[in-house]
């Protein structure tokens, strides 16, 4: 497809699996950025998680225009919405270069269908679409889908006929529609679990590059360029042909990514802080295995100035210091960068500060209440007395 793209706007789509490392990559891609950067950033949970940790470690994140959309995915039932910023960035003019953050079960065919029809409706916009890069997480498919991976493809399986269930399905779709793989977490792996994983990988995606990463770090020039997507690139007749129906299917577009694959989230919010050990006990032994992903900022009562960043992907988990609580702030600071950010205050506790448990939690056959009665059992007793 040959366009004029000489004073357009690159936009970079970063899709993957829930867990896979996708906002970490964008930290360290923004960290090397030189141009003057807007972004999209998409989480499925009814708060974004992404965007505030982007902001809160993010290097030059804090100049850029950000875009937060959220409670859905921009494949599906933020459609709409993700080609509407599309088009106020497009009119930004101090705007060089657009990342996109998709969700974890965004359909990158989806995504990338609906911006090329933006594209073909509006041929003077300012933007349009380069690199699809997908984030796979090489420990979690050796761990957990390998043999799902495998079966799809010795025998050849029409992704079609698969039920709505079948999660490999989704990150198949992500691994075949992009023009760049970034295969992240390859420390937790020996040499021939990783090459397993890589194997698998290559077969569903013949033609595009794939680099190898721990904790994100990749160079920006891998998997950045100047020319326009190209569908032809996309091997997979059927992925091609699923993201050109996706546009025709307001079902779709109502019931989302959601109702497709069973996947649903929910907020756990709570002022009162965990007790560091309680909080430990549950993650270790009594965490709910219907849980795909967690994320979230916490505190605890032992360390009541210090933000917390809890993330679960899997099997693996965390708990890093990553900030502090505004409220911990000697008055006379405190005091001037509240007046500086006046909106903090509306959320602010007489007792508590800013300080607040605020975790998205996404799975799948999951029981709500009874996730939620045991963090309730973890929060400090001398706080809640």
């Amino acid at each position: 497809m040959n366009k004029n793209i000489k004073n357009k706007k690159p936009v970079v789509l970063i899709t993957g699996y829930l867990g896979s490392g996708k906002t970490t990559l964008l930290n360290n891609l923004l960290r090397q950025e030189t141009r003057r950067v807007a972004l999209i950033v998409n989480d499925m949970g009814s708060i974004n998680v992404d965007a505030s940790i982007l902001k809160k470690e993010g290097a030059n994140v804090a100049e850029c225009p950000m875009f937060e959309l959220q409670n859905g995915c921009i494949c599906c039932t933020l459609r709409d919405e993700f080609i509407k910023q599309i088009e106020k960035i497009s009119a930004i003019d101090s705007v060089e270069v657009i990342f996109v953050e998709a969700s974890g079960i965004s359909d990158p065919g989806a995504v990338s269908a609906s911006f090329l029809a933006y594209e073909e409706d509006n041929p003077d916009t300012n933007v349009y679409l380069t690199s699809v890069v997908t984030v796979v997480d090489a420990d979690r498919i050796y761990r957990e889908f390998l043999d799902d991976l495998k079966k799809q493809k010795d025998e050849k399986v029409d992704e079609n006929n698969l039920t709505a269930e079948e999660i490999s399905t989704l990150i198949v779709d992500q691994i075949e529609f992009c023009n760049f793989i970034v295969l992240n977490k390859c420390d937790l792996l020996d040499e021939i679990q990783l090459a397993e994983v890589e194997k698998i990988v290559r077969e569903f995606q013949t033609r595009a590059p794939i680099y190898h990463s721990i904790n994100g770090n990749i160079e920006l020039e891998k998997i950045t360029t100047r020319e326009p997507f190209n569908f032809e690139q996309i091997d997979s007749s059927s992925a091609i042909q699923k993201a050109i129906n996706s546009l025709n299917e307001p079902n779709r577009a109502q019931q989302g990514c959601t109702g497709e694959y069973g996947i649903s989230s929910f907020v756990y919010e709570e002022k009162r802080p965990f007790n560091r050990e309680k909080f430990a006990d549950f993650v270790n032994n009594n965490y709910p295995k219907e849980l795909i992903r967690a994320k979230g900022y916490i505190w605890f009562s032992d360390a009541d100035a210090d933000v917390q960043l809890f993330e679960q992907a899997g099997r693996n988990s965390s708990v890093m210091e990553v900030s502090y609580w505004i409220d911990a702030l000697v008055e006379e600071q405190k005091k001037a960068f509240l007046e500086q950010n006046p909106d903090i205050k509306e959320n602010w506790d007489e007792e508590f500060g800013d300080r607040e448990n605020q975790i998205v939690f996404i799975g799948k056959g999951y029981n709500q209440e009874e996730i939620k009665k045991a963090l309730e059992s973890c929060l400090d007793e001398k706080a809640i007395a």
